[in-house]
């Protein structure tokens, strides 16, 4: 029994510091013998998996005191942000199955990352309870405000009381439940935050909102209804925000194909990837995925590397080579000694990368930074004025004043400062293009100080085109390609096709592999094949050569979108697994300085974090699967929207346009909501301390002060309308 494992460890202080009752336990779910478990230097076990379940800080510190206490076991932490467990042990003491069996004791659920998580509907439902309930009450208060001027019969207005409070009851005790469980929970961590002066307005209205009842008055439940919706919609949509799923590694994972062809003394067998061992060789042929690490040791052909490069253009590889698992062989065929199999292949690597940076913390908010001040001010100011106006007046100015201050404190302004401008800022960048998961990505794009690139389908549009060829070379040329699929001849066809040159047929063609294809054209031989990055050479059979230029071609508002970056003073760099030469052509036509090539998806990532070492706030775009360390790694990362599914999936944006203007444009958006949250909480604090001062002061009695609250809340909503104003300001 779970309660027999919390009081074997010596951890019966859980009992005291849970706020909400354990689920029920769970079978340990999930195939736990093909989740990914490495071995470090001292060989032992590390896994990461995710536990469903974890309601408050008590839960995630009895799963790490349970599990660090099991045998075996050297280091257990959880992230209640994420909800992963990343564990760590003696494999010859015990295994993961075991541990999760641990974890399912205590009732929580464990699962494997790649497993998909049942949705936690309590927020959704308690918000729904709280919007039909607010909009109710409106309705009632209405009535009840209206029959001031016509002298509504008495039981008629007693009526709309009692229902008004019958309404706001669940509200206040349900569904405001998640602020009363984080205020509990940091005192019980001797933490002030901002559920704490929450929790206190939200019992102060509905105390005063109930004693009004019983006295016949007005109520004023109309305003704690509606506190309580807005902070759990915006509860609702920070937490959809924070969630990082595991679909980009999974998307990388699956990106390998299941099975590969491995030499035997006898021949050849069929084998999964996972079976593979260094020194084992395998065989390929034209459109097989290369299923591990290697070198290649016989053959030539050319590879489609986008995967680790983000190149279209495909790779000539021979003998000495290495190729990594997931590329493709696209004609040629090849013999690769394995040199990494299984998860210990690259793109493993990189899917591992990609989990680790999504349990990245989250920093805290300005209101958050302000509520411990605030709320110990708040009570401070609330005990004082109860002792001063009990000395000179008694209890009952006393109890009035103190409900005074403590509804006129309410911190719904306060709370709803960044919510509220940040979804401004949203819908500002969202309207322009660029489509922003969360308020943090907004608010870090805002304090960004160098903007990376991605080179092919980031800077550039990403398909190849010709740059520069004659066009008897090119007739020629799409001549022999006009019925091949391959990139380089859609590429020479589809020009030729552009400058209207007719398509002649050639004869007699034949690919050879890894070295371009021959054909007849005219009555005369010619011989296509690569002359380097970029080039494409035709051969007659004299052995004269023609050359055609490839290249990628530049975004058309690349140079505009990264010259203004440069003008609001930031620094902006290319970052790409191309050629040096490409790579320098590309940065130039864009006006980029700084220009880093040959670039293997985790040398992104490590480039990206060595320049937030010296102090930089780093966003990078970008668009293929290669790009995924990157994007994780980079305090904001975006996705192009017509890039690989999994850049997309662990961006912290995506632009959903052809251009990169809309980067430029989240910007601007941010930084107006960054400007219109500063000047809420600041208009929050003036409002606070007069409307504090004139309660203390006895000016300002608990009915006024419920009537000045939603005041100060519209004034917060004015400020955030006027985002968009100062978005449209900045583009003119």
């Amino acid at each position: 029994m779970a309660s027999e494992i919390i009081r074997g460890a010596g951890l019966e202080r859980y009992y005291a510091e849970r706020e909400t009752w354990a689920p029920r336990p769970e079978p340990a779910s999930g195939s736990w013998d093909r989740v990914p478990v490495s071995l470090d230097g001292n060989g032992r076990a590390v896994a990461r998996v995710a536990v469903d379940g974890l309601r408050c800080a008590s839960c995630v510190w009895v799963t790490e005191r349970v599990l660090e206490n099991s045998p075996g076991v050297s280091a257990a932490t959880v992230s209640y942000a994420t909800g992963r467990a990343t564990l760590q042990w003696d494999p010859t003491v015990t295994d993961l199955p075991t541990l999760a069996g641990r974890i399912a004791a205590l009732g929580y659920r464990p699962r494997p990352l790649t497993e998909a998580e049942k949705p936690d509907r309590d927020l959704a439902a308690r918000l729904g309870v709280a919007a039909f309930a607010a909009m109710n009450i409106m309705l009632l208060a209405a009535s009840v405000y209206a029959g001031w001027w016509g002298e509504m019969e008495p039981r008629y207005s007693a009526l709309f009381h009692w229902t008004q409070l019958v309404l706001a009851t669940p509200v206040a005790l349900w569904c405001a439940e998640p602020f009363f469980r984080g205020a509990w929970v940091g005192l019980r961590n001797r933490r002030l935050h901002m559920d704490l002066p929450i929790a206190l307005g939200i019992s102060i209205l509905y105390l005063h909102g109930a004693i009004a009842t019983l006295l016949g008055r007005d109520a004023y439940l109309d305003s704690l209804a509606m506190l309580v919706a807005l902070l759990l919609a915006g509860r609702l949509l920070e937490a959809r925000g924070r969630r990082r799923s595991a679909e980009a590694a999974l998307a990388l994972a699956t990106s390998v194909p299941r099975t590969a062809r491995r030499e035997t003394a006898s021949g050849l067998e069929t084998v999964p990837v996972e079976a593979l061992q260094p020194g084992d060789r395998i065989d390929l042929g034209p459109g097989d995925e290369i299923g591990a690490d290697g070198e290649v040791c016989e053959g030539s052909g050319q590879v489609r590397m986008a995967l680790v490069t983000g190149e279209a253009a495909p790779v000539m590889v021979g003998p000495g080579d290495r190729v990594v698992a997931g590329a493709v062989l696209l004609d040629g065929a090849l013999s690769v000694r394995v040199e990494a199999a299984g998860r210990n292949t690259l793109v493993s690597r990189m899917a591992t990368e990609l989990e680790a940076a999504t349990d990245r913390p989250v920093e805290p908010s300005a209101a958050d930074r302000i509520a411990p001040w605030f709320t110990a001010a708040t009570l401070i100011i609330a005990a004082a004025t109860f002792t001063g106006w009990w000395l000179l007046r008694g209890p009952p100015p006393a109890l009035t004043a103190t409900v005074a201050v403590l509804v006129v404190a309410c911190p719904c302004a306060l709370a709803l400062a960044q919510p509220l401008a940040a979804a401004a800022g949203l819908g500002a960048s969202a309207r322009r293009g660029l489509l922003l998961r969360s308020t943090e990505a907004l608010l870090r794009l805002e304090r960004v100080t160098l903007v990376v690139f991605d080179k092919t389908g980031t800077l550039t549009g990403g398909a190849l085109r010709v740059a520069a060829a004659e066009s008897e070379t090119l007739r020629v040329a799409a001549g022999l390609e006009r019925y091949s699929n391959h990139p380089i001849a859609r590429a020479i066809v589809d020009e030729a096709i552009r400058r209207g040159i007719p398509l002649p047929r050639a004869s007699r063609v034949q690919e050879i592999p890894g070295n371009g294809l021959s054909g007849e054209l005219d009555g005369e031989q010619w011989r296509l094949s690569g002359g380097g990055p970029g080039e494409v050479r035709l051969i007659d059979e004299r052995g004269e050569s023609r050359t055609i230029r490839l290249a990628d071609q530049v975004r058309p508002d690349a140079a505009r979108t990264v010259a203004a970056l440069k003008n609001e003073g930031l620094r902006v760099a290319l970052l790409t697994g191309d050629h040096p030469d490409i790579a320098t052509r590309i940065g130039e036509a864009a006006g980029v300085d700084e220009i880093v090539a040959r670039q293997d998806p985790l040398a992104k990532a490590a480039w990206i974090a060595a320049r937030q070492a010296e102090g930089n706030r780093v966003a990078f775009a970008g668009d293929g699967v290669n790009d995924g360390p990157a994007l994780a790694a980079a305090d904001v990362g975006i996705a192009m929207g017509q890039g690989a599914s999994s850049s997309v999936l662990v961006a912290d944006g995506v632009i959903a346009t052809e251009s990169l203007g809309p980067l430029l444009a989240g910007r601007r958006a941010a930084r107006a909501a960054r400007r219109a949250i500063t000047i809420n909480l600041r208009r929050s604090l003036v409002y606070n301390i007069l409307a504090v001062t004139a309660a203390v002061a006895g000016l300002v009695n608990p009915l006024v002060a419920a009537v000045l609250m939603p005041l100060s809340s519209g004034l917060v909503i004015w400020g955030a309308s006027r985002v968009e104003a100062r978005v449209r300001r900045e583009e003119k």
